[in-house]
């Protein structure tokens, strides 16, 4: 089955067709500024693609209700709509990329596939936050998680190129966004990113993890409002807040010619980074595989091999040459080591185009 694969960013809309072997047959991205593309440019776009069966939508958000692939009707598009307010930044995106693909495609089953359905298997003790259970019940307040598509791609690529499933797997999926996950026997059972994608790493732009009581002093004390705070956390923290830039390559190349900010900024993520790897090998028990993916994931030797460096007591070993020629869908821990260390790239497009044949095709 030929499935065409949308995926709304923030100021992009990915349209590639994946064949019956996930080859890649087409690959366009279109401009979508405030997350609209221009209908004119988008029914041009998919006349020039090769013809699908199928169309697979990424769905940041499924909340409690969508634990996995599900086809759209009028039923499923209303409840994605009604969780808006849980993903304001991030559904409304999605479903307008949802609504322009299907009147122009209006014959095509669209599939709606879930950043978080891959998370729905997290333990209760990692979905739950000490929260009053009013709270909980009342708001729906749990982790989530998010990149849940990267994640379990990567568990399933990881599995082939190791010959098998690692028993005890962290993914770290590093890019704009980041969030690392613990999966055990292909299960996730915790994960860094929570009720938003807010909470975990440092990431390019958001701050990840800080003090609650900060965020209220902020707003009690500081003189700022809500709006002011939200914007913060999400557009103007994180490593633009430290160094100046969002761009890791950047940052790196200042912290090298010793800029002071640069290197704060390095030293901040890496520390971030490490805690929250050896947080997800607590969760599991142990660890059997290490998984680097995402923009940064894949293209920074540097990144990952300082990441390892500070985790050498979790048997965490690197074979430098393989590091530094990592090109994705490597291993770059010595072929005896303890503890596999893989290079994966993100495929987001071939898991939702996985999940689209598992539902229509398979059952």
């Amino acid at each position: 089955m030929r499935v065409l694969t949308v995926n709304a960013g923030s100021s992009s809309l990915k349209l590639r067709v994946l064949g019956a072997e996930d080859e890649l047959l087409a690959d366009v991205e279109l401009p979508a500024e405030g997350g609209t593309v221009e209908p004119a440019e988008l029914e041009q776009a998919l006349r020039d693609l090769p013809g699908s069966e199928a169309v697979g939508h990424r769905i940041v958000h499924g909340g409690d209700r969508f634990r996995s692939a599900v086809k759209v009707d009028f039923a499923v598009e209303r409840s994605l709509r009604e969780l808006t307010d849980l993903a304001p930044l991030h559904q409304p995106k999605s479903l307008a990329a949802l609504d322009a693909v299907s009147a122009a495609l209006p014959e095509l089953p669209a599939v709606a596939c879930f950043d978080t359905a891959f998370h729905s298997t997290l333990t209760d003790a990692a979905a739950t936050y000490a929260l009053p259970s009013a709270w909980r019940d009342r708001f729906g307040l749990r982790r989530y998680g998010f990149h849940g598509l990267s994640h379990g791609y990567a568990a399933r690529r990881a599995a082939e190129v190791l010959g098998q499933r690692p028993g005890r797997l962290v993914v770290c999926h590093l890019g704009a966004g980041a969030s690392l996950a613990a999966i055990a026997d292909g299960r996730s059972i915790d994960t860094t990113m929570g009720f938003t994608p807010l909470e975990g790493l440092v990431m390019a732009t958001r701050s990840g993890s800080v003090d609650p009581g900060m965020l209220l002093w902020l707003l009690e004390r500081g003189g700022l409002d809500d709006a002011e705070v939200a914007d913060a956390l999400e557009h103007e923290s994180g490593l633009l807040a430290l160094a100046g830039t969002a761009d890791m390559r950047l940052l790196l190349e200042r912290a090298a010619a010793g800029h002071t900010e640069a290197r704060l900024g390095r030293d901040v993520y890496l520390r971030s980074l490490r805690g929250q790897i050896a947080a997800m090998t607590a969760s599991l028990g142990g660890l059997d595989a290490l998984v680097f993916t995402g923009g940064v994931g894949e293209n920074s030797a540097e990144i990952r091999e300082l990441a390892l460096r500070g985790l050498g007591y979790l048997s965490l070993e690197l074979d430098e040459r393989a590091n530094a020629e990592a090109r994705g869908d490597d291993r770059i821990s010595p072929a005896e080591g303890p503890i596999a260390v893989l290079v994966l790239r993100a495929r987001e497009d071939i898991e939702i185009a996985t999940q689209v044949r598992r539902l229509l095709v398979e059952r």
